[in-house]
């Protein structure tokens, strides 16, 4: 579905798909990618087809999905700025490049989305918040997975700081069809991630905990 899917936006928008598919393919394809891989962005396409309604340029947030990760190193802090560019440079001979690139812009979360079209990306992105507590546990087991590199007790008080400030949000969530429908569960998912990331169990019983993959 992913590759047919692709070549189908492709053609909506007049472009050749070959070198993006094999771009994509490739990035998202690579085996340090637990979680941030073309499964995440199946499952994104599907919840944008659920909510598709909702956008004001379906091409340029469905193209948003497809690039928002195509850059994905957990050691750096420029990932979605790196990944919009990628996106602008692919679609420089249409008129989606700039629109795209400022979509993906908006994925790292760290302010309001500007626009409806940037608040459904980054909903969509962040749907997997509110799932049922055996998908969030899998997609939190895969995170951790992709920064192994990190000390657990560095990537804990790293990582509550992230679900702390989701917690801390008026809503979850930025539209209000996405909140009602992910909101409720996302805060008990993220309220048990933290309280298992504080409270690690010991390595062995009674023995106090030195480190947890």
């Amino acid at each position: 579905m992913p590759k047919d899917r692709w070549f189908a936006l492709c053609e909506k928008a007049g472009l050749g798909g070959r070198a993006g598919w094999d771009a994509l393919s490739s990035a998202y394809g690579d085996p340090g990618r637990a979680y941030h891989n073309l499964n995440h962005i199946g499952d994104c396409l599907l919840r944008f087809d659920e909510h598709a309604r909702l956008a004001a340029d379906p091409v340029a947030v469905e193209f948003a999905i497809w690039f928002h990760d195509i850059v994905y190193d957990t050691r750096a802090a420029d990932n979605e700025e790196r990944s919009a560019v990628t996106a602008a440079e692919f679609l420089s001979t249409t008129t989606l490049g700039p629109e795209v690139a400022e979509l993906i812009r908006a994925t790292k979360h760290d302010s309001t989305p500007p626009t409806r079209d940037a608040a459904l990306l980054c909903d969509i992105d962040l749907s997997i918040l509110g799932r049922e507590p055996n998908e969030y546990d899998a997609y939190s087991r895969a995170v951790r997975q992709e920064y192994a590199w990190v000390p657990f007790l560095q990537y804990a008080a790293a990582r509550i700081r992230v679900l702390e400030g989701f917690l801390r949000r008026p809503a979850i969530f930025v539209l209000a069809e996405l909140e009602d429908q992910f909101g409720k569960q996302a805060k008990v998912n993220l309220g048990r991630e933290i309280d298992s990331l504080a409270n690690p169990e010991p390595a062995f019983p009674g023995q106090p905990h030195l480190e947890r993959q």
